[in-house]
């Protein structure tokens, strides 16, 4: 899952960005409407975290350009203005979801799956292939019925090449889908993740390498 976090206050953006990070989630983070604008054109996103009061495009004009795309990505409203005709503003310009501040960290992560779930094409509670199941909300695996234990890379790894399944995804799509902006190209981590999941989930090896082309799961 691809976040982008739109919030002016630097310290809170920061904080936001390593919770949900540890969540296993792939997540860039914008601090006005301008840089989030800019990094939307760019990027697709599943859910973007928006915060109402911004620099540069305010967040009321961006969420309208969000929701105005044709493949577009769900709109979680984060603000300070809680007050139940705020709410109501902000849901009527089409944002998916409103969180007023202060905020429970459990409570925003919660929201955004809740909303990766209900966009168009989302992925499926369960994914199944081969004999594994990922559910995505309860953050388990399994191989055949036995519990395999992941960390959050190798989990948010599996669960992209589970959704694409039978497809390949290649190194630059999962650094995209798995990691965020700020990943190396160059680096060697999508490989070492990727041997490391294979020994975790066993034999026979499920996860296919074709050369030039990528990695997939095997059916």
């Amino acid at each position: 899952m691809r976040v982008l976090l739109v919030e002016d206050a630097r310290a809170l953006a920061d904080v936001i960005v390593e919770g949900l990070r540890d969540q296993g989630m792939a997540v860039d983070a914008a601090h006005d409407g301008l840089e989030a604008s800019a990094k939307l054109g760019v990027n697709a996103y599943d859910v973007v975290v928006l915060d109402r009061d911004l620099p540069g495009i305010h967040g009321d004009t961006l969420c309208q350009m969000i929701t105005d795309r044709d493949d577009r990505a769900m709109v979680l409203m984060l603000t300070a203005a809680g007050a139940p005709g705020d709410r109501v503003s902000g849901l009527s310009l089409g944002a998916d979801d409103y969180l007023a501040k202060p905020f429970h960290f459990p409570e925003l992560v919660l929201r955004i799956r809740a909303l990766a779930r209900r966009r168009p094409a989302a992925r499926p509670r369960t994914l199944r292939a081969a004999g594994i199941e990922l559910d995505p909300v309860r953050r388990t695996v399994t191989r055949d019925g036995h519990h395999i234990d992941l960390s959050v890379k190798e989990f948010a790894l599996l669960e992209a090449l589970l959704h694409a399944a039978p497809a390949h995804l290649s190194t630059e799509d999962l650094l995209e889908q798995v990691w965020d902006e700020n990943a190396d190209p160059l680096t060697n981590t999508v490989t070492v993740t990727i041997g490391r999941l294979r020994r975790k989930l066993g034999h026979p090896p499920i996860i296919t390498t074709t050369p030039r082309v990528g990695y997939r799961i095997t059916p």
